[in-house]
């Protein structure tokens, strides 16, 4: 599994571009006080963080497939109702949720449109299922300096530009093919600060997601050409990496 790693790694990786995301993610899903909500993929509660701020322990439920992400949420908030499972088997009543959120898990969903019927499912109606992803097609994303890098490299590296949801305006189909109504996008960007290039390179080591594990898979050597492509490319720092996601939300 490639989030089978620790919390604080992939809070070093992607948690620094997913907590700004998701401030403006439950914002863009219309997450209110008294709502009760699912964050389906929560990894270590960079969204599960500003549900529990906006509604209270009680109100939200967390579900990840991976065991360290569920315990770093357990020790978290202890007392909060996570479970260890995917997207596409949601151990839920139907209804029982106004809102119910996937951040920066479609992609990632062995079927995009099963598991977000199954949001569908377990949302009231007249509820909100809303879901964001990055855009790694369209080159706005938080790893396309990286993978630009690799494919001059190694031009057959499958980077991450093809999976689901990734291209403009995919989202809101996936999203609609599951039978979701009066579906809406948008794109959400965030800014993210680095003091220097050692600081933005050293969470790609750390085994975390596809590019982790691109990393981690070669050899001395092409991992040190790849790490000296990259520092070409960027400042030494201070810098900033701008990244954009595809978000939608629909009705059940």
């Amino acid at each position: 599994m490639m989030f089978d790693v620790a919390a604080e790694s992939y809070g070093r990786f992607m948690g620094r571009f997913s907590e700004p995301l998701a401030e403006t993610f439950i914002d863009f899903a219309g997450v209110r006080p008294g709502h009760r909500a699912l964050d389906v993929g929560c990894g270590p509660g960079a969204l599960t963080a500003r549900l529990v701020e906006r509604l209270g322990i009680d109100a939200v439920a967390a579900i990840d497939p991976s065991v360290p992400f569920g315990a770093s949420v357990r020790n978290r908030w202890p007392g909060i109702d996570v479970r260890t499972g995917t997207a596409e088997e949601l151990p839920y009543p139907d209804g029982v949720f106004d809102v119910a959120l996937a951040q920066l898990v479609v992609h990632f969903m062995a079927d995009p449109v099963g598991g977000l019927a199954q949001l569908m499912r377990v949302t009231r109606a007249g509820g909100v299922v809303a879901a964001a992803v990055w855009d790694h097609a369209g080159g706005t994303g938080p790893l396309a300096l990286f993978w630009d890098a690799v494919r001059e490299q190694d031009p057959a590296a499958a980077g991450e530009a093809d999976l689901p949801g990734t291209s403009e305006g995919q989202l809101a189909g996936l999203m609609a093919a599951a039978g979701l109504r009066a579906v809406e996008a948008a794109p959400l960007t965030v800014t993210v600060p680095f003091a220097s290039f050692a600081e933005w390179w050293e969470p790609y080591t750390l085994g975390v997601g596809p590019a982790g594990a691109y990393v981690q898979a070669l050899s001395p050597q092409r991992r040190e050409a790849l790490k000296a492509r990259c520092a070409e490319a960027l400042p030494a720092g201070p810098l900033e990496i701008t990244a954009t996601a595809w978000c939608a939300r629909g009705c059940p």
